[in-house]
């Protein structure tokens, strides 16, 4: 880790820096006195190996902490490869399957491969929880649990829910936050960063971290970026989700699905362009532009950072290709339909719920007649369906579209 000192001039705009896109940071006066005091944080964020890719949800947080280094602070990747044979409990209504140390090995591989598609190597120190976890004895176990209570664990949200409901809660799972907490000692962090729904088990490391002498970290909660849907979180298990390692084409397509609305959220927490330039171009939607412009601007700048810029035009041309030389509307109508409990839907039920036909049997008759597009893709098949949740263009002839969101 560099020991060289941060001009302490520099604390207002690189609090300004850490603030974008923050949902909530504890305590903040504390981490003012941090940043005038000048030296390089150890910020610290810990992701479980639990799917072999990250997606853009993931890189909310791995964003943040490129922002740290580009303020000249030591970023800890914490790979919980220990913890990942647990299974994090937060937000889970029952107890969640631990996997196997083969898996884990395998998707913490991925994952150091993926975050350096934006974070520095240079400035990041990569660690794996088993390092200490493995040497703890079963007595060091029994101590570490002594340091909290079961009313103190049942403050958590989740886990209050599913004592409240008679839903079993398994010992080890309380085992979990303490966990994380003490990674916070062994790597004696100033900053932890995590999700909003992390927040319990940041603070332990808090609590932690002053029980065994330490000056408490500050935490840093960042907002849950929702899927495609634009209504639950993004996730791999739901469909709505933008793999950082997917073809350019697939996540160019999917980037331009968002609402406009949802665009502006997107961006915010994903791009890292500067906030007066995304506000501009706020303003300049308001004033008239169309917001596809700004969607096609962001769209290749993510692409860029995780393929390059030659993928990105190639991305763009392909989707001008399909879609606007295709004659889809500049501006068209949104619709929201629901999926059967399946997740799936009938094309022909679709077009129906969105309005793009009086009825099923004409539905029928417009893809046997070749008139339907999904995405700009012909249906043929009278009983094709559509899974989701996730967002499509539907068209029918030659002049009735409409983006239609599908959701659970």
């Amino acid at each position: 880790m560099s020991l060289n000192r941060i001009p302490d001039t520099h604390w207002p705009d690189a609090l300004e820096t850490i603030r974008r896109g923050s949902e909530e940071i504890l305590v903040e006066s504390e981490l003012v006195v941090r940043l005038k005091e000048g030296k390089p944080l150890r910020v610290k964020a810990g992701f479980d190996p639990t799917a072999p890719d990250l997606h853009l949800g993931h890189t909310v947080l791995i964003n943040k902490l490129r922002h740290f280094q580009d303020l000249g602070h030591h970023v800890l990747f914490l790979i919980g490869d220990f913890t990942g044979m647990i299974g994090d409990p937060t937000g889970k209504n029952a107890t969640r399957k631990p996997l196997t140390p083969e898996a884990v090995a395998q998707n913490a591989m991925t994952y150091e491969r993926q975050v350096f598609k934006i974070l520095d190597p240079a400035r990041t120190e990569v660690v794996f929880n088993s390092r200490w976890m493995d040497g703890l004895s079963a007595a060091d176990m029994i101590g570490l649990a002594a340091r909290s209570t079961v009313a103190r664990m049942l403050e958590r949200d989740d886990f209050s829910k599913r004592y409240q409901s008679g839903q079993p809660i398994a010992i080890h799972e309380f085992l979990y936050p303490l966990i994380q907490g003490y990674d916070s000692v062994m790597l004696r962090s100033d900053v932890e960063l995590g999700g909003t729904d992390q927040k319990f088990n940041l603070l332990m490391g808090r609590e932690l971290q002053k029980q065994m002498g330490q000056s408490p970290q500050v935490v840093l909660t960042m907002p849950i970026l929702e899927g495609l849907d634009g209504v639950q979180k993004m996730s791999k298990s739901l469909g709505n989700y933008i793999g950082i390692a997917e073809a350019p084409n697939e996540m160019f397509g999917k980037l331009m699905s968002i609402s406009d609305q949802l665009m502006w959220r997107y961006m915010e927490l994903l791009s890292f362009r500067p906030l007066s330039v995304i506000e501009a171009d706020r303003r300049a939607v308001a004033e008239g532009r169309n917001p596809r412009d700004i969607k096609v601007a962001f769209a290749q700048e993510i692409v860029t950072r995780f393929h390059d810029h030659a993928a990105a035009e190639a991305a763009l041309a392909d989707f001008e290709l399909r879609f606007r030389a295709g004659a889809v509307p500049e501006d068209i109508p949104e619709r929201t339909v629901a999926l059967d409990r399946g997740g799936a839907i009938g094309v022909a039920a679709l077009l129906k719920q969105a309005g793009l036909v009086e009825s099923t049997s004409e539905a029928f008759r417009q893809i046997q007649g070749g008139a339907v597009r999904l995405d700009g893709e012909r249906v043929t098949a009278r009983e094709a369906v559509v899974t989701g949740p996730g967002t499509v263009v539907a068209q029918v002839g030659k002049r009735r579209f409409a983006r239609v969101t599908l959701t659970p």
